[in-house]
Parts: C-alpha cells; sequence; structure tokens
C-alpha cells in the first residue's frame, strides 16, 4: 500500500528573491523559475526571510538579491553563512524601465531586483572582508573628523572675521594658524559681550576635543599599518612619490586586493578616472570624469598626485607637457591616471617604486 505523501519537495529548483532594504521592514518579491510567488512585508532580519523560504520551498536552491546601501553587508553574510546565494548590487547597475524611473516605489524596486535577478542581468559588487570593513571604518572615521575640524576652524575664522578681530602680524602666515602659540592667542582674546565670549570658547572647546580625537585616531592607524596584512604593503605603497602612510591605508582599505581588478582600465573605472563619452555614429563627445567612481579613491589619488607631481621626474616633466595644452586641473587627472598605474605596478609585482625620468 503506497503512502500519501502531503510534504512539497522543491529540490532541484531555484527561488529568486529580491528585497528593498529599510531600517524596520524589508519589502520582499519571490520569484520561482516560471511564474511570480509572492511580494510581501516582513522584518528586517535574514533569519526570518530564510526560515520562510525553508517553509514554503523546502529543498529549493535560494539566490538573492538587494541593493547596497546604509545597511553594509551584514545581511550578505548573514544570509551566505544560511546557505542563500546572496549577491548585493549596486543600484545604477539594475536594469530600470522607463515607467519604473517615472514611478519608483518600494514594491516595484523589489520586483526589478527579483527579475533582474532570475534572467541573470545583475553583477554583483565586491565584498571585502569583515576585519577590512572595520579598518576601512577607522580609516573614514578619521577622515570625516578631519573634516569636522576644518569646518570648526572656519567657524572661529568667520567669528572673529563678523567682530573685525583682525589676527596679529605674527600670524599673518596662515602656517602659523593653530599652532599652539595661536591657540594662546585666541584663549586671550577679550570679548566685552559675556555671550560672545561664550560662544568662542564653546568653539575652542570642540576645536580642541576634535584636535585630540584626531590625534588620536592617527597613532592607532599609524599602530596598524604596521600589522599584518598591511605592514609589506604599505611600505610598498609608500616608496611611490606622493603616497604617504596614511594614503596608503585609505588605499589598503578600500581596494583590500588589487588582484580583483583584471586590467587597469577596470582598476580606472572604478577609481573613477575615466572621463564620460556620449556616441552617435560618427560624432563622439568626451566629456568631464565620470559621476560614477570610488570618490574616497579617486580624492586621495588626485590629492597624492599634485605632491607626486612635484617629486617625481618623470610625472613632473609630464604635468609641465600636459600644462601647455590645457587646465592644470585637467593635467593633474592625467598625472593621476599615472600615479594610479604606478600603484598597481608595486601592489601587483610586490616591488617598490624606483624614480625614473621615463614616463
Amino acid at each position: 500500500m503506497q503512502t500519501q505523501r502531503n510534504k512539497m519537495d522543491f529540490k532541484g529548483q531555484k527561488i529568486y528573491v529580491g528585497f528593498d532594504v529599510h531600517l524596520k521592514n524589508w519589502l520582499v518579491t519571490i520569484l520561482t523559475e516560471e511564474m511570480t510567488h509572492k511580494t510581501f512585508s516582513q522584518p528586517g532580519s535574514p533569519e526570518a526571510l530564510y526560515n520562510y523560504l525553508v517553509k514554503t520551498f523546502p529543498g529549493a536552491e535560494y539566490y538573492s538579491a538587494y541593493e547596497a546601501g546604509f545597511c553594509g553587508y551584514w545581511i550578505h553574510d548573514t544570509l551566505t553563512q544560511l546557505g542563500v546565494h546572496s549577491i548585493v548590487v549596486n543600484p545604477a547597475d539594475i536594469p530600470t524601465t522607463g515607467k519604473e524611473k517615472v514611478n519608483k516605489n518600494d514594491t516595484r524596486d523589489s520586483v526589478k531586483i527579483a527579475r533582474s535577478l532570475r534572467n541573470g542581468d545583475l553583477k554583483p559588487i565586491y565584498v571585502p572582508s569583515t576585519t577590512t570593513l572595520e579598518d576601512r571604518g577607522l580609516v573614514r572615521t578619521r577622515a570625516a573628523l578631519v573634516n569636522d575640524q576644518t569646518r570648526c576652524k572656519n567657524r572661529i575664522k568667520s567669528f572673529l572675521y563678523f567682530r573685525g578681530i583682525k589676527l596679529p602680524e605674527a600670524f599673518s602666515n596662515p602656517n602659523t594658524h593653530w599652532s599652539n602659540r595661536f591657540n594662546q592667542w585666541l584663549d586671550n582674546i577679550v570679548l566685552r559681550d559675556f555671550s560672545s565670549k561664550a560662544t568662542l570658547n564653546a568653539y575652542l572647546d570642540q576645536h580642541r576635543h576634535l584636535r585630540g580625537a584626531v590625534l588620536q585616531i592617527t597613532k592607532i592607524i599609524r599602530g596598524l599599518s604596521k600589522t599584518e596584512p598591511y605592514k609589506e604593503r604599505q611600505e610598498l605603497l609608500r616608496s611611490i612619490p606622493g603616497i604617504s602612510y596614511l594614503t596608503a591605508m585609505t588605499l589598503l582599505t578600500e581596494l583590500e586586493s588589487i588582484d580583483r581588478f583584471a586590467s587597469f582600465d577596470d582598476l580606472c573605472s572604478y577609481v573613477g578616472l575615466v572621463p564620460s563619452t556620449n556616441s552617435s555614429g560618427e560624432n563622439e563627445v568626451i566629456g568631464e570624469l565620470t559621476p560614477r567612481g570610488h570618490p574616497v579613491l579617486r580624492s586621495a589619488v588626485i590629492e597624492s598626485a599634485w605632491v607626486a607631481a612635484r617629486l617625481d621626474p618623470a610625472l613632473n616633466k609630464s604635468f609641465h607637457e600636459y600644462c601647455k595644452r590645457m587646465d592644470s586641473n585637467k593635467a593633474i587627472i592625467r598625472i593621476a591616471r599615472k600615479l594610479l598605474s604606478r600603484i598597481r605596478f608595486v601592489l601587483k609585482n610586490k616591488k617598490p617604486y624606483i624614480f625614473s625620468v621615463v614616463k
């Protein structure tokens, strides 16, 4: 006598999940290979999603995708550990119809992610290791504190200018600003109004706090740069003119591995040192730098290029030749590409950079 089997078995079938992540709830769309199963809202939990998939589609292979954003990669890591084939995608790389662009909502976003995942149209972004992400957060925190410190300095100077307080002759050179003597002068400024003095003191207290925080985190990063896996690679990078240990740590934590880029063009595209193009027929217009790219890396490489253009003989020669036919701000982009090529070379070949007059 045959026994009746009530439990469904989806072994060998693939289930595709696209979801739009929010702080508390996710909009989830689930597709089978042939049909749309359901679009629904669920609590923001990878475990809850996995449990639903296992209960509804036991034995199937699960594939999921979501947009990179504020939530980072912990969702991806958790789903991967649970056995889901998870990917994280760049929102700009998700195929979108004209109607979806003008009628955007969370439900449509989850549907198009699931649809594109099933069609094989999604290219996953690179997901760094947890250790690299934490080290990257440390380096980025320092950059954020430096920006806060700069804003605080600007507020203090605006406060002085607004009240007609001129800097003494001893501080006419901007390089002397924010030295110990300059800070002592700020502390000793006499203001008649109590509120004005209280305002200035608040700014100065904030500046001292930020200065101490930047110094402390800089020491931590310096110590981190001398540990594995950074010590050898940051020393190689520092052999290149214009690359400090802070820039080296920025490059290493943002890139993680240079081997993830198949070619130099791929690296330039990732950093954002390629021009935008618009061609139709025989007409081709080459514009400014593409808006896509990695803003942290692009800024770091371009800033280093200004220093390298002075210190490296070959780059100095190239820079002056470029400046004969274009603005210096455009010339430095070409120098930045050359500098990025040197960065790639020393990391891939594990050899220090050698000064040369060859371009």
